[in-house]
């Protein structure tokens, strides 16, 4: 008489339950995922990786023109180039992983259906193979860096800091402020497809209402500098000019509460994305 030994995958007892052990436990499929996202991005393409850093580029010399020269928006003395490069590094890393997030329950919904494993590895693999393509655009930006501080004029005006040794620290605030507003558009995406389409809408209002990105922050009013502080991507986008170029200085108060926004999104996002991932499948 043959005995079969069966294993019944049943959703957790309670949606605030995150399965970490089993994240750990899989490993491998999330190191599979990661490099199977950042091949996919540019496979079969002419420029390949190229890509990852030719739209922060483009971006840039786009306001250069329209900001700089059209609109004679200040950036405080500093190349053009390397003030609005600064800000587009790390506003890039933060839209990339909220897009690629905001769409994992609709995008992976046949493989979802057929093999069981922790679903929060997925998003977790995208943020982390988008974290590839922010390195390559990190190497071009230092590769500026270096131009405009060695071989032109501005040379004694880029000042990089001691606070560079942070930059692991706000990249994984980044990370996880991207990961976390893309988790809960993720989570109402299963249930209301209409997010799938705002997703992209938002993203770019939010672009357009991070100000730093476009000017120096001598020219914002203090009556508006509350919208600084609303913003979670404004300080970071500041860290990255105070840091590197030595431009400005960061608001503590307002780190902190980026900090703390970040957090209860993340946390949230996560929660939400626990709950959602139980039911999901029978609406998606």
């Amino acid at each position: 008489m043959s005995v079969t030994n069966e294993t019944i995958i049943e959703p957790g007892g309670s949606w605030v339950r995150i399965p970490w052990r089993e994240v750990v436990q899989y490993r491998d499929l999330l190191f599979l995922l990661v490099r199977r996202d950042f091949v996919a991005k540019y496979k079969q393409t002419i420029l390949g990786p190229i890509w990852f850093v030719l739209q922060p580029l483009v971006y840039t010399v786009v306001f250069s023109i329209v900001f700089k020269r059209m609109a004679g928006l200040s950036t405080d003395g500093y190349p053009a180039m390397l003030f609005y490069l600064s800000g587009m590094l790390a506003w890039q890393y933060f839209a990339q992983c909220l897009e690629s997030t905001s769409s994992t329950f609709v995008k992976n919904a046949g493989m979802f259906g057929k093999v069981y494993f922790p679903r929060i590895v997925m998003p977790l693999s995208v943020v982390m193979s988008n974290l590839l393509a922010f390195l390559l655009q990190f190497l071009v930006f230092l590769g500026f860096l270096a131009y405009y501080k060695w071989f032109s004029w501005a040379g004694g005006m880029v000042r990089p800091t001691w606070s560079v040794v942070f930059l692991p620290l706000v990249v994984l605030q980044t990370a996880a402020l991207g990961l976390g507003v893309g988790l809960w558009m993720s989570a109402l995406g299963a249930k209301y497809r209409d997010f799938s389409y705002i997703a992209g809408f938002m993203k770019q209002v939010w672009m357009f209402g991070t100000l730093p990105l476009f000017m120096s922050l001598s020219e914002v009013p203090v009556k508006y500098q509350w919208v600084l502080a609303a913003n979670p991507v404004c300080p970071i986008v500041t860290w990255y000019r105070s840091a590197f170029l030595g431009a400005g200085a960061v608001d503590m108060g307002h780190m902190a509460l980026s900090i703390g926004v970040t957090m209860l999104l993340l946390v949230s996002g996560v929660l939400v994305f626990s709950r959602v991932e139980r039911t999901f499948i029978d609406t998606v």
